[in-house]
């Protein structure tokens, strides 16, 4: 990335499925001093593209910016993907969702941030400059409820193993035991048991339920109408 005064430009990549929340984010990127949006992607699939053009034109980006619910790939199972192939570019995520359970996952993917999209102008270079630093940057509000989830025992989407997610998000999509078996590489039985404990630990009653709560909790995107 070029330099400005001495001091390397870190390079951003903005990923939204909404264009005016794009270029609202790229325009004031590129007013920041010491800041510039490389390039803009519609979703978590099309960040990955961005990037590695971006990495055969030697300009890939320092962080990405990018929201948790979009169609065709998340922000958090983007986040995964984008470690495993660019180990030293840091993803921020921008959201207007806050809950804790979206925040543990963006967290144990590898998020080096997440902020909610009312944040000031000027916290979004802050988490941005952090990332590019290797630390961690927290909303003020997430940063207060994950304290508060920390004293407390874990419910909801936080209580489940990453496996159990992962179940949860096969439910959503309408396979039955047998095929989450066949996805999973695991035997009838120990499928049944994943589902058992997932529906236990939400206390929900039913697939239908689980599914549900899937697309409320953003792992996996609402049918289209």
């Amino acid at each position: 990335m070029p330099s400005v005064a001495g001091q390397e430009v870190i390079g951003v990549l903005v990923v939204d499925d909404h264009a005016v929340v794009r270029r609202g984010l790229a325009a004031y990127l590129e007013s920041a001093d010491g800041i510039e949006a490389v390039a803009e992607a519609v979703n978590g699939r099309d960040a990955l593209v961005q990037l590695r053009r971006l990495a055969t034109e030697n300009r890939l980006p320092k962080v990405v910016l990018m929201d948790v619910l979009m169609p065709e790939m998340d922000g958090i199972s983007a986040i995964g993907e984008i470690l495993a192939s660019y180990p030293d570019v840091r993803v921020v995520m921008l959201t207007s969702f806050g809950e804790v359970e979206r925040v543990y996952a963006a967290l144990q993917a590898g998020a080096a941030g997440y902020l909610l999209k009312d944040a000031d102008p000027d916290e979004v270079a802050a988490a941005i400059r952090a990332a590019a630093r290797g630390e961690v940057h927290l909303d003020p509000a997430v940063a207060g409820r994950l304290t508060r989830q920390l004293v407390s025992p874990p419910t909801g989407l936080a209580s489940l193993t990453a496996r159990e997610r992962t179940v949860l998000a096969l439910v959503a999509r309408g396979l039955s035991n047998r095929q989450i078996a066949a996805e999973l590489y695991i035997s009838d039985r120990t499928a049944r048991t994943h589902v058992s404990h997932v529906l236990t630990k939400l206390q929900l009653s039913s697939r239908t339920q689980a599914a549900l709560v899937a697309i409320r909790e953003g792992l996996i995107p609402p049918p289209s109408p």
